[in-house]
């Protein structure tokens, strides 16, 4: 009886793997990207000049029918709300973290006027904790977005607050609202009218459950030099020369704490602070006897950037409504190249002994 038995395989060696590779790369050479794709997509490795790529190739239609249902959701990555073993850098806490400028319509009350729709751009930032990675930022704007229909007021915001800071789990928060706010102003002579727009910001701070309602706004003034209209009036007494004060464009940001139990601080309420306490303001509508106005009105109130920052403190400091505040003067100086600035503040909140180092940059008016 014959037995046959089975041939065993012998296991292919490097001169069996050479061949087989310099076959491939035969083949590879002359087929079209279909059978390269059909084959291996690996193999399109193969042929010379070819990019190099492991990865299948994939559709490049948009697939307008896919939904991600909760299924598929609960299989995505989330890196910022990851181990604490992902966090890079020092384990610290982050004061604020969060979006700046996002933008939408908003609806604020006004003393005269209403409710106003005015575009609004908004930031929202919450502490994070020295073992957490990250914060979900979309959240921030998706809690927002469930308030954006209401007419704002501090209490609004406090809501709005109050949501993203829960959804984030976290304990302090902010939320800031930054807008143009238009007032009608009269012209000095002429009996004409026409929109002046101020830059307000809305803050809402909460730190250490301690909430603080701020309300900054810009005030954009004219400034005439005092020293410079005594020595232009000197020239015309003592040799008759004609002379001309330097004045400039000046602009004020005054910072204010409310005391909402004081009663409300309208906008207009504020623009009126400053306009009684500095009354050169930039004016909208000018015809020839506005212009003379304007020119007697600066005569009749030379200020310093030292009186500008005293003056507003006096008139901030005798409206109950108003706590701890902050007065930041920029004279923009038509005889210098530089600017003369100052700062005054009252209490706690905004006492520092640094600065932003653009601070003064920022106080720019922007016609």
């Amino acid at each position: 009886m014959n037995v046959h038995n089975r041939e065993i395989e012998p296991s292919p060696g490097r001169e069996d793997a050479e061949r087989a590779l310099e076959l491939l790369r035969l083949w590879a050479t002359r087929a079209t990207e279909d059978e390269l794709a059909t084959v291996d997509p690996g193999l399109a490795a193969l042929v010379p000049g070819h990019p190099a790529s492991a990865y299948p190739v994939f559709s490049r239609a948009y697939p307008h029918g896919f939904e991600a249902d909760a299924a598929y959701k609960a299989t995505m990555p989330d890196l910022q709300n990851g181990p604490a073993s992902l966090i890079r850098g020092s384990m610290r806490p982050i004061q604020h973290v969060g979006i700046s400028n996002f933008r939408l319509p908003i609806r604020f009350h006004s003393r005269d006027n209403g409710d106003l729709t005015l575009e609004t751009s908004v930031t929202g930032t919450v502490s994070l904790e020295a073992e957490k990675k990250g914060i979900n930022m979309s959240r921030i704007m998706r809690s927002f977005y469930a308030h954006a229909e209401r007419t704002f007021s501090f209490e609004v915001i406090e809501a709005a607050l109050d949501s993203y800071k829960a959804d984030l789990e976290s304990f302090d928060a902010r939320i800031m609202m930054r807008f143009s706010f238009p007032m009608k102003v009269r012209s000095l002579r002429s009996g004409l009218e026409g929109f002046q727009y101020y830059d307000f910001a809305l803050e809402l701070v909460e730190t250490r459950g301690v909430a603080r309602k701020i309300m900054h706004m810009d005030y954009v003034y004219s400034s005439t030099c005092p020293c410079s209209l005594e020595l232009s009036e000197h020239a015309r007494r003592e040799r008759g020369q004609l002379a001309t004060p330097h004045s400039q464009r000046s602009v004020a940001r005054i910072s204010v704490v409310l005391d909402p139990a004081a009663g409300c601080l309208w906008f207009e309420d504020l623009i009126e602070i400053c306009q009684s306490a500095v009354p050169t303001e930039t004016q909208v509508m000018v015809k020839r006897e506005d212009e003379q106005a304007f020119a007697e009105l600066n005569a009749a109130h030379p200020i310093f950037v030292e009186d500008a920052a005293r003056l507003f403190c006096e008139a901030l400091e005798r409206d109950p409504r108003i706590g701890d505040f902050r007065v930041i003067a920029s004279h923009q100086e038509s005889l210098h190249s530089h600017d003369a600035v100052s700062v005054l503040t009252e209490g706690p909140t905004f006492a520092a002994e640094s600065l932003d180092p653009k601070l003064f940059a920022t106080l720019i008016h922007h016609g």
